[in-house]
């Protein structure tokens, strides 16, 4: 193994476990995060600094966690010749700006949802009474993280949407800047993404699938994410049909990382919802147990431009995320007074498929950190869903936290939207 220097840059910690798989790997690690509420996460496991920009001579690939202007900082870094994951102000948009990605869609030949973007709640309102219709509001820019915003819309003559948007109006004004009212229609919510290495999509393409409400059965308040389903596949009709034609604009941006595009499909159609032009969270910690070949090989040869196939396991893998209170929600006194410093006990040596998120080690125990209550991803892999599942959901009951909660349905939609998927054609081989 050629042991190498990697360079995270972070907002708030969010690849912290891609870190100390490196670490574990053998190779040498620094670590920066830039919010100071989240700067204890990572502790104990993996190197700190407190500035990254001395450091970029030392590493051979730095690799960034988000949008929101990340994307300059690595494209400039590429521009100076080092090996950089991460965004471009044009990729950046994509997920930022909701409109523009659908836009940018559109130019590419890709069917999408009539939508309408608004910077006023009044106008909202008016063109709803006049176009009554199921909606469902999408914020766009920063009040996108904000997941509890985003409202699904039930109601045939789209009363509902006028009553939140009214509610918006009185309490979100300052923070809403600009929304989208976009038409909703039913069937399977499924992602597909792929990394990129610069010029060309990397293959296997993932296949996704997203669980965002806090209580099984998926109701509840909107998280940030409560678990993810996934597999590996050749290219299919769902990623040729959408994701594969932005390859030329990818690679004319010399994109370096992964890009993954939230759907909703039906037997009329493949509609895009949105994009995320970076690692998922925990998109990328459940990945990781899928690849058949380090993490830190993996990065090295996708920052370098390397064409080869990723190596990946078949069948299946199943994340859970295992939180505690205040998550989804943000209140600082709440953390403190339920969460903050929780041990993480294992009734028995952790073995694979844990994944620290807001976590650091004191004194050789694991401690939540940081101030949102996200804990841990649990991962499974299985020749099938039922294996994955199996053996995700039997490491939790490893693990003791104080006042934890997760899902116990993560995976179980796939049984439904499997038959209709084939039966539509969608996860068919090119």
């Amino acid at each position: 193994m050629e042991k190498r220097n990697y360079l995270f840059v972070s907002s708030d910690a969010l690849h912290i476990d891609c870190a100390r798989r490196v670490v574990a790997e053998g190779h040498e690690v620094r670590y920066f995060i830039e919010n100071a509420d989240d700067n204890d996460i990572g502790d104990g496991f993996v190197p700190k600094v407190l500035d990254w920009k001395p450091h970029v001579d030392w590493a051979d690939v730095i690799i960034f966690d988000d949008v929101l202007g990340q994307g300059d900082l690595a494209q400039d870094l590429r521009k100076q010749g080092k090996l950089a994951i991460g965004g471009t102000p044009y990729t950046d948009r994509l997920e930022d700006d909701r409109s523009f990605g659908q836009s940018e869609l559109k130019k590419t030949g890709v069917n999408i949802l009539n939508y309408r973007e608004f910077d006023d709640f009044d106008e909202a309102i008016g063109f709803v009474r006049a176009n009554p219709r199921k909606y469902v509001i999408k914020p766009s820019g920063e009040a996108q993280n904000i997941k509890r915003l985003l409202f699904v819309g039930e109601e045939d003559d789209g009363s509902d949407v006028v009553r939140v948007l009214e509610a918006y109006k009185r309490v979100w004004s300052d923070t809403i800047k600009v929304f989208q009212l976009q038409n909703r229609v039913t069937g399977v919510e499924v992602a597909v993404g792929a990394f990129f290495n610069g010029s060309r999509f990397l293959h296997p393409v993932n296949i996704n699938f997203e669980h965002k409400k806090l209580f099984p059965g998926n109701i509840g308040p909107a998280t940030g994410e409560m678990g993810t389903s996934m597999f590996w596949s050749k290219p299919n009709r769902l990623f040729s049909a959408t994701l594969e034609k932005m390859e030329d604009v990818l690679a004319n941006e010399g994109y370096v990382g992964y890009i993954d595009l939230n759907c909703i499909v039906n037997g009329q159609g493949i509609y895009p919802l949105e994009f995320t032009a970076r690692f998922g969270y925990p998109t990328i910690q459940i990945q990781s147990d899928g690849l058949a070949m380090p993490l830190a090989d993996f990065f090295y040869a996708m920052a370098s431009g390397s064409n080869e196939e990723i190596k990946v396991k078949k069948g299946f893998q199943v994340g859970i995320r295992v939180v505690v209170p205040p998550y989804p929600f943000r209140d600082r006194q709440t953390f403190d007074s339920y969460s903050k410093d929780a041990t993480i006990v294992f009734k028995k040596p952790p073995n694979d498929g844990i994944h620290i998120e807001d976590v650091k080690m004191v004194n050789g125990e694991w401690l939540v950190a940081g101030s949102t209550g996200v804990a841990l991803v649990v991962a499974g892999t299985g020749l099938t869903m039922r294996d994955a599942q199996r053996q995700a959901y039997a490491r939790i009951q490893n693990i003791l936290i104080p006042n934890m909660y997760y899902r116990k349905d993560i995976g179980d939609r796939w049984y439904e939207d499997c038959d209709r998927l084939h039966a539509w054609g969608y996860l068919r081989e090119n």
